[in-house]
C-alpha cells in the first residue's frame, strides 16, 4: 500500500507542474493591463515602468514563470494589486469559507443522493424508481444560480425565514459553527447540493441495480441471510465508487462555486475570483486558481488511495 501511495504521488507531481504552467499562461494571455486598476489615468511612462518592475511584469514570460514558481515553492503567492495584501492570506481565508460551504453541500447531496439511489435501485421500474430518478434528473439539469435566486425570493424576500446573503451577521467574513451562522449557510449549501445529489443518486441507482443481480447476492439469499444482511453487503460493494464520486463532487463544488457565491455574496474563492477577474488582479487570480487546482489534484490523490483501501479488488500495482 505504501508503494502504491508513493507511485500515485509521483504521478501527481507532473500534473501539478503542468497545472501551474497552464494557470500562469492563461492568466497572462488574457487581454488588458493588470496595472490599469491601480495606476492613475495621467500616470507617466516612468511611473508605469516602476510599477511594472515592482510586480515583475517587465521580464520575459519564461523568467516571470520561473520566479513565480520559485516563490510558490517557498510559500509566497505574491501581493494583491488591488488591496496590497499578501495573496496567501486572502486566498487562505476564502478557501476556508468555500471548503466549509462545499463540505456542507456535499454532505447534503451525498446523504439525499444515496437515499434516493438506494430507493430507486431496490424498487426498479416502480413509481418510487421513477420519482427518485426524476428528482435526480432535476438536480443535474436545473441551473444552480437560478435555483439560488428562486430560494432567496421564496425563503428570504417572501417568507423572511433565512438571510439572503453573507456568511454571518453584520457582514461577517468568516463563518463559525453556531446557530446564528448556520442560518446563513443553509440557502447556498442547499443550492449547491442539488448537482452532487443528482449525480450520486444516478450512480448509486446503477450500482445497486447491478449488485442486486450478481450471483453472490442470490447465494446470500439462498443461504437464508436476512434482507438487512444482504443490504450490508450491497452497501460494502457500492461504497468505494460512491465515495470516489463524492470526493470528485467536493472538488467540483470548491472550484466551480463562483456563481453561487456571487448570488449569495459568500466570501469564498468564487467570490474572490469574480472580484479578481473584474479588477484584473493577476497575482490574486493566479494564486486563487492555483490553490484550487492543487486542492483538486490532492483530492483526486486522496480519493484514489481511499478507494483502493476500501476495495481490495482494485489493482495496486
Amino acid at each position: 500500500m505504501i508503494l502504491f501511495i508513493l507511485k500515485r504521488i509521483g504521478y501527481a507531481a507532473p500534473v501539478a507542474l503542468g497545472v501551474s504552467l497552464v494557470c500562469f499562461l492563461l492568466v497572462h494571455l488574457a487581454p488588458g493591463d493588470p496595472l490599469s486598476a491601480i495606476l492613475p489615468v495621467d500616470a507617466t511612462a516612468e511611473m508605469q515602468a516602476q510599477m511594472r518592475a515592482a510586480y515583475g511584469f517587465d521580464k520575459p514570460l519564461p523568467v516571470q514563470y520561473g520566479l513565480w514558481l520559485w516563490k510558490i515553492l517557498h510559500g509566497d503567492l505574491g501581493t494583491s494589486i488591488a488591496t496590497g495584501r499578501p495573496v496567501l492570506s486572502e486566498v487562505g481565508r476564502a478557501v476556508g469559507n468555500s471548503l466549509i460551504l462545499a463540505s456542507v453541500a456535499t454532505l447534503i447531496g451525498f446523504t439525499f443522493g444515496t437515499f434516493f439511489g438506494f430507493v430507486a435501485g431496490y424498487a426498479r421500474d416502480s413509481w418510487l424508481d421513477r420519482a427518485a430518478s426524476a428528482i435526480a434528473v432535476f438536480g443535474v439539469s436545473v441551473p444552480h444560480y437560478w435555483l439560488g435566486i428562486v430560494l432567496v425570493i421564496v425563503f428570504s424576500a417572501t417568507l423572511g425565514w433565512l438571510p439572503p446573503t453573507g456568511a454571518g451577521p453584520q457582514g461577517s467574513g468568516n463563518w463559525v459553527p453556531d446557530l446564528e451562522h448556520l442560518r446563513y449557510i443553509l440557502l447556498p449549501a442547499i443550492t449547491m447540493s442539488v448537482i452532487p445529489m443528482g449525480v450520486i443518486s444516478r450512480t448509486v441507482r446503477a450500482l445497486v441495480g447491478d449488485i442486486l443481480h450478481q450471483d453472490f447476492v442470490q447465494a446470500l439469499r439462498a443461504k437464508g441471510l436476512s434482507e438487512f444482511g444482504v443490504f450490508r453487503h450491497v452497501v460494502k460493494n457500492a461504497a468505494p465508487t460512491a465515495i470516489a464520486i463524492m470526493g470528485l463532487q467536493l472538488g467540483y463544488l470548491l472550484g466551480g462555486s463562483i456563481l453561487i457565491e456571487t448570488v449569495f455574496a459568500w466570501p469564498g474563492t468564487g467570490f474572490l475570483l469574480n472580484a479578481a477577474i473584474f479588477q484584473r488582479d493577476l497575482p490574486l487570480l493566479q494564486g486563487t486558481i492555483l490553490v484550487l487546482a492543487m486542492f483538486f489534484v490532492t483530492l483526486n490523490l486522496l480519493v484514489d488511495v481511499v478507494q483502493t483501501a476500501l476495495d481490495p479488488r482494485i489493482e495496486r500495482a
